[in-house]
Parts: C-alpha cells; sequence; structure tokens
C-alpha cells in the first residue's frame, strides 16, 4: 500500500521547484567562492540534483526500498560469484531449507553424538511428564443395548479401498452407517488397490467371529448376502445398486438419501466406501465408531501371534532401558518419495528413478499441463519424507542415546543399504520386522503389505514411544489407538518438519543448539499428546472424550484394549 501511494504522488503535476538553497549555492559557485568546495560535495549536489530534477528517480524509489527489504529479509537473495571480463556473475541463492543438506550436518554432529553416547542420561526413561499423564479411560460399553435389535431395513454392502488403515476407516465408518439407518451390515469387500496390490481379504487380516461377536447387541453383521436376496439381484452383487455419496457426508443425508433406497430395494451399495462420513456426528453414532475402531477391530490370529512374539523380542532387547524401546514409522520407501516430488542426493539417477516410479504408480499425473513440480518449495513446507539418517539426528538430539532399541516399521527403504547405513551407525540395536522375526515366520506374510502392515502397526503400538514421519492413515489411527492405551497421552513425537528443513540446511548448527532445538521440540509433543477431538478432527485420531472419559467419570474400570 505504501508503495502505491507514494508511486501516486510522485505522478503529481505539481512537482517542487528546485530548491532556493541550491540555486543560491550555484550563484555562490559562480563569484569563485565554489573554488572551496571538495570533490565530495560535488558528488552529492550533482546527486541530489538529479533527484530533484528527475522525476524518473523519485518514481524508482518505492522499488528501491522494496529490492532492499526483500534482500535484507532474505526473500529475494544473490551471491555474488566473480568479476567475469569485468562484469559481475551473480547466481539466486536458494531459500534457506530448500536444499538437502543432512549429511554435511551429520559429520559436523556425529564426533559429539558419538562423545556423548554413555547411556548415563537415556531420555526414554523420563520422556514423558508423568504428573499431567494417565487422566482419561476408555469408556466404550460394548452392553448399551440389552434389548432385541429391531427388524433390519436391509442389507448394506461398502467395498473399503487402499491399505491397511484406509480399509479400517471404511469399516468403522460403515459400522456407524449401518446403525443409523438400522441395515444389517455385510462383511465389508476389500478393493484390490493398484499402490498396495494386497489381494487379502477381510478374515485374513481381522479376526472376523470377533468382530460380528463384539457388534452384536449394536449391529447386525453377516458374512455375505442370504441366498434368497442373492437371487433377487441374479446372484451377481454388481448388480444392486451402487449409490454415488459424496465425501464427508453427514448423517442426514444418509436418513435423507440412503434410507429410503434401503428400505425400497432391501439392499444397497457403496464403492468405494472411503471418508463417506463426516467427522461430527451424533454422540450415539461415534459411539458406534468407536466400539468399532476401539474394541471389535482385532487382528485375524495369525497375525495376532507373531505379533504378540515380536512385541516380547523387542521388551526382551530393551533391557538396558526396562523393556522401553522407540518405534519410527519410516516413510522413505521409493514410491512415497517419487510421490512427494523431493529431492535428496541421488543427481540424475535418482531424478530418472523418480520419474520412472511416478509414471508406473500414477500413469501420467504428474505430467499434465500446467503442474510444476518444486522439490525445493516441497522441502521448506515440510512437505518431504525424512529420511533415515534425519530422524537419527533428530532421536539423539532429543536425547535418545546409542543403547536405545529402535524398532523401524516400514515397507522396502529406497535404497536401504544407502540411506540406513547412518540410522544404524547412531542407533546400533535397530530392529525391522525381517530382523524380528524368521524368513519362515514372515513366508505366509509376504505378498501382503496390509498383513505385513498390521505387524508393524502391532510392534509401534506397544512402544514406549512412537514417531512419525510423513502422516497418512497410519499413524493417524496408532496415535489415536496410543491415546486409548495409555490412559489419554499419545506418547508420540511428532516432528515439526519445517523447523527441521533449517536446521538440516546448516552445515555450521553447533551441537549445543541444535539439542536445544530437539528438545524443545520433544517437549512440544508431550504437550500435544492429550489433545482432546475438536468438531473438525477425526475421532480415530482423537478419542477424546468421545470413547474415553476422565478417571473420576469412568463407566467401565474393567475396559481393556483388545487386538
Amino acid at each position: 500500500m505504501h508503495g502505491y501511494s507514494r508511486l501516486g504522488t510522485a505522478r503529481s503535476s505539481n512537482s517542487p521547484p528546485s530548491s532556493p538553497r541550491f540555486r543560491h549555492g550555484r550563484s555562490k559557485s559562480s563569484s569563485g567562492r565554489g573554488s572551496k568546495q571538495s570533490i565530495v560535495q560535488k558528488v552529492i549536489f550533482i546527486f541530489i540534483s538529479a533527484v530533484f530534477r528527475r522525476r524518473g528517480v523519485l518514481l524508482l524509489a518505492p522499488l528501491l526500498y522494496i529490492s532492499g527489504m526483500l534482500l535484507y529479509m532474505g526473500s529475494v537473495s544473490f551471491d555474488v560469484v566473480s568479476l567475469k571480463n569485468g562484469v559481475v556473475v551473480v547466481h539466486k541463492r536458494p531459500p534457506p531449507g530448500s536444499v538437502y543438506r543432512s549429511p554435511q550436518v551429520f559429520q559436523k554432529l556425529w564426533p559429539f553424538m558419538n562423545y556423548e553416547s554413555n547411556g548415563t542420561e537415556n531420555a526414554l526413561l523420563s520422556v514423558w511428564n508423568s504428573k499431567v499423564h494417565q487422566v482419561w479411560k476408555p469408556c466404550v460399553d460394548k452392553d448399551i443395548s440389552k434389548a432385541e435389535l429391531p427388524r433390519s431395513n436391509g442389507y448394506f454392502i461398502i467395498e473399503a479401498n487402499g491399505g491397511l488403515n484406509q480399509q479400517r476407516l471404511s469399516i468403522c465408518d460403515a459400522v456407524a452407517v449401518a446403525g443409523l439407518v438400522n441395515a444389517t451390515l455385510v462383511i465389508p469387500i476389500f478393493h484390490l488397490n493398484s499402490v498396495w496390490r494386497d489381494s487379502s481379504n477381510f478374515k485374513d487380516i481381522f479376526d472376523e467371529e470377533f468382530f460380528i461377536n463384539t457388534l452384536r447387541n449394536q449391529v447386525n453383521v453377516v458374512r455375505e448376502l442370504p441366498d434368497d436376496v442373492l437371487q433377487r439381484f441374479d446372484n451377481n452383487i454388481s448388480k444392486i445398486v451402487n449409490l454415488r455419496v459424496k465425501a464427508w457426508s453427514s448423517p442426514t443425508y444418509y436418513l435423507h438419501k440412503v434410507l429410503p433406497k434401503l428400505v425400497e430395494l432391501g439392499a444397497v451399495r457403496i464403492a468405494p466406501f472411503s471418508n463417506r462420513l463426516a467427522h461430527a456426528v451424533p454422540s450415539s453414532v461415534q459411539g458406534l465408531r468407536c466400539l468399532a475402531n476401539f474394541e471389535a477391530l482385532r487382528f485375524s490370529e495369525p497375525i495376532k501371534r507373531l505379533a504378540e512374539k515380536m512385541v516380547d523380542r523387542m521388551f526382551k532387547k530393551s533391557y538396558q532401558s526396562d523393556g522401553k524401546y522407540v518405534s519410527v514409522h519410516l516413510r522413505f520407501e521409493e514410491d512415497m518419495v517419487a510421490f512427494s516430488c523431493c529431492e535428496y542426493d541421488g543427481g540424475e539417477e535418482e531424478k530418472h528413478e523418480m520419474d520412472i516410479a511416478r509414471e508406473r504408480s500414477w500413469r501420467g499425473k504428474f505430467r499434465r499441463r500446467g503442474r510444476v513440480i518444486r522439490p525445493g518449495a516441497n522441502r521448506v513446507d515440510g512437505k518431504c519424507p525424512l529420511t533415515p539418517l534425519e530422524v537419527g539426528m533428530m532421536l539423539r538430539g532429543m536425547g535418545f542415546d546409542k543403547t536405545t532399541s529402535v524398532y523401524v516399521a516400514a515397507g522396502n527403504i529406497y535404497k536401504t543399504d544407502k540411506y540406513m547405513a547412518p540410522l544404524k551407525q547412531m542407533f546400533p540395536r535397530l530392529e525391522t520386522k525381517d530382523t524380528l522375526a524368521s524368513a519362515e515366520e514372515l513366508a505366509p506374510f509376504k505378498g501382503h503389505s496390509s498383513r505385513l502392515a498390521a505387524l508393524d502397526y502391532t510392534v509401534c503400538l506397544y512402544s514406549e514411544v512412537f514417531v512419525t514421519t510423513q502422516g497418512g492413515n497410519f499413524p493417524h489411527f496408532l496415535t489415536g489407538h496410543r491415546r486409548y492405551l495409555f490412559g489419554g497421552h499419545a506418547k508420540t513425537i511428532k516432528p515439526d518438519k519445517r523447523k527441521l528443513a533449517l536446521l538440516f540446511d546448516n552445515p555450521n548448527i553447533r551441537w549445543e543448539d541444535f539439542k536445544r532445538q530437539m528438545r524443545d521440540m520433544l517437549r512440544h509433543s508431550d504437550q500435544k499428546g492429550t489433545e482432546t477431538r475438536k468438531p473438525s478432527g477425526s475421532l480415530y485420531t482423537f478419542p477424546m472424550p468421545d470413547c474415553m472419559c476422565k478417571q473420576a467419570e469412568a463407566k467401565n474400570e474393567n475396559v481393556h484394549l483388545l487386538l
């Protein structure tokens, strides 16, 4: 605004006349007294005269001022490189935090990390402030309705898509909708996702019998459509009308649009069914979500059996920290790196590999006209997946020393040997499902990404500290589940990735400064651990107060977590 107002003044037809002082000075100069002026005074005189006589200079004044401020603030910055043939050669300096310089920072800080690795002050033993935790308890009542359920209005069929936790979201919302419209829920069909490529069905991942039995007093659930109903649709489930429901639809929409069709046809389906129910719904509907997610959904027996062994092994390997360990959800798989459109230190080879990966999984999406990929901007905005190196530096700065047992939940890490090496260097007691379970134990799960993710989910659930690095359904559900398990406190570290981008872009940072920043980030995660759900928030991440009660108000002291 100031720039425009100044420009407007400069265009005025009433331009100021030349100063009498300078006219008087010229007359004095002509009388011979000007010989006493120095060369510097003459230069100043000529410059000021030009400013007042040339209105064009006044037009540039606001622009010069703004440019100077931008340069001072760092928004537009240049590095002078050299003088070549009398010409100054300059290059635009990348904005702070836009370049991957973490390996250089690690080289600078590693000697200090290594020196402090004495195991005497491991943050794992004192990371959470116990005074403010253990306030909430689960209060999901599985036996609210003792009376027989009313006659069903028809059969409700949904198709769950995506990975493990997106499927979980669809299942829980389907239970809530079925209860809302008094429908009989058919065990959800799992869609074969092009990215996850897992052909598992419901009973391969979840305990089907337990699911049906837990919900029996609230929602009728059947494994499949009865023969007489299926015959009405020529034994072809695809002939059942597929209702198109907008994302985040309200309960009112289901009562006014879906229920009449259900009563008319006796069966309806919604495929795909993902994010089709609003977060803010009546407490009775939220109660069904709570019951489905935290009580009814338990992993199938083969998954549960192996997962329990893996958790027990992590406890035993963490004997130096009283059985406590850190779990990290590391999203540095090739597909995630490609989707993020971020650049690391692989040069042209990395760019070529990422182009191929993007085309393989998202054909043409990243080559659409008008789409601009800005890796630097993504990094500054905190959208780049943290590398194993960055996660390790962050944890070491927070006070987790080399004696800490770390479990890494991940798919196939991009260039594993290169990127995992520094994390193992910082945390020698590092485990994955491939090191914690034998090849024979994992054989039945290979090629089934959702079942493997279920193993990771369980080991992360029981860790003392869970570190999320990239968002997504996995950490959202796990954070909420950990709140449900740990008295309302998530015990989860959610890094400030924008802040990290700036710190990792400074190879000259001092170890003491880096540690101070990391401890502040850890304290912030501790404070945010007991958040309650806001109207726009997800119950699956924030189970208080819908699924949990204050201890003094807890309705059921014996509610326990069921996997």
